[in-house]
């Protein structure tokens, strides 16, 4: 049998790519943002796909005869659980879209549910009352932190999935890269042959906290060495990053600026579509060729990375194979991110 999937808030369908990767029927997608639902209809060409923005009121009648469903997937509106607005303020509406889960929930009485969103949900005061929600529709939920390159995702990529089961409690997901050092590298998705121009790095063009970026990472790299120049973000990592780990985490924004060497001269370029496909851990199958530049980076930037996914479907709905087999105890490592 076949698990009979709706993904509320798809997006470009990363999650349901996933899903489909673990033997799931995309039977519908639904998002606000006409890109990615074309985006969506591009990889789903037999799912329904609808363009709606999604309300306390939304209802399943609004998605037409889509039959029983096994399985729902939601990643609610995120950006107002985060910094990336910086100092404006933050938009309750946006952030009580995780509850409008709870509708769909209610009506088509799916046997499971997974739920995805930013680490820093569970400081809203929205995000116990939806876990007591959901227990209350008869769901046992199990949360869970997981990170991607944990997955075999060249990125370092921490969510927070709600794992819900209405026969039993699910079990922790486990990742084939505990250590998440021992898997795929920012290197390996990056196309050193590709078509795409560099320019010269010193240039009277560049701003100075750029030039600020790539000096610190040659005095630390040597020089000719190839790394990322890193925009955007204050972490203390000095704004630059080696090839020799995952990628640090894709946003909306155009962030990686890969620096290489020709003739002993630095030259830059950003990362380019086809390489944060990859940095999200998509197959060769998935496309991308709707929109502009940016707002494909913006669609992949939104995104669930499908490997994560597709280890979260499996895990999940395994339980219907093996509902009584005892919980398998994580290792300290596992246990510290799973709650970190």
């Amino acid at each position: 049998m076949r698990l009979r999937t709706l993904d509320l808030f798809c997006g470009g369908g990363g999650s349901s790519w996933g899903a489909m990767n673990a033997g799931a029927e995309i039977v519908c997608g639904v998002d606000a943002w006409q890109l990615a639902t074309l985006t969506y209809r591009d990889n789903f060409p037999k799912a329904r796909v609808i363009e709606k923005v999604l309300d306390q009121d939304s209802e399943v009648s609004m998605l037409g005869d889509i039959g029983k469903i096994d399985l729902i997937l939601a990643s609610p509106e995120c950006t107002n659980h985060t910094c990336a607005k910086g100092n404006r303020p933050r938009d309750e509406n946006s952030k009580r879209t995780a509850l409008y889960v709870i509708n769909f929930a209610r009506e088509l009485n799916p046997r499971w549910i997974v739920l995805e969103n930013v680490v820093s949900m569970r400081n809203w005061h929205g995000y116990d009352p939806l876990i007591t929600d959901l227990e209350e529709l008869g769901y046992n939920v199990l949360p869970q932190v997981l990170d991607s390159a944990a997955f075999g995702v060249p990125q370092t990529r921490r969510r927070l999935f709600l794992l819900c089961d209405r026969e039993v409690m699910p079990q922790p997901v486990l990742g084939a890269f505990p250590n998440m050092r021992t898997g795929p590298t920012a290197r390996d998705i990056i196309d050193f042959d590709g078509p795409w121009k560099s320019g010269p790095l010193y240039t009277s063009r560049r701003a100075p906290d750029t030039l600020a970026r790539a000096h610190r990472a040659i005095a630390a790299l040597g020089e000719g060495v190839p790394f990322l120049i890193v925009y955007y973000g204050t972490d203390g990592s000095g704004g630059w990053q080696p090839l020799d780990r995952p990628l640090r985490t894709l946003t909306t924004l155009d962030r990686f600026g890969l620096v290489t060497w020709r003739n002993g001269t630095p030259m830059l370029r950003m990362l380019q579509v086809p390489e944060l496909r990859r940095a999200m851990g998509f197959d060769s199958g998935y496309r991308t060729n709707l929109g502009s530049r940016r707002e494909r980076v913006k669609l992949l930037g939104n995104g669930v990375c499908p490997p994560v996914m597709q280890a979260v479907v499996k895990s999940l709905t395994g339980s219907r194979k093996a509902s009584r087999m005892p919980k398998r105890v994580l290792t300290p490592g596992e246990a510290a991110l799973a709650s970190a």
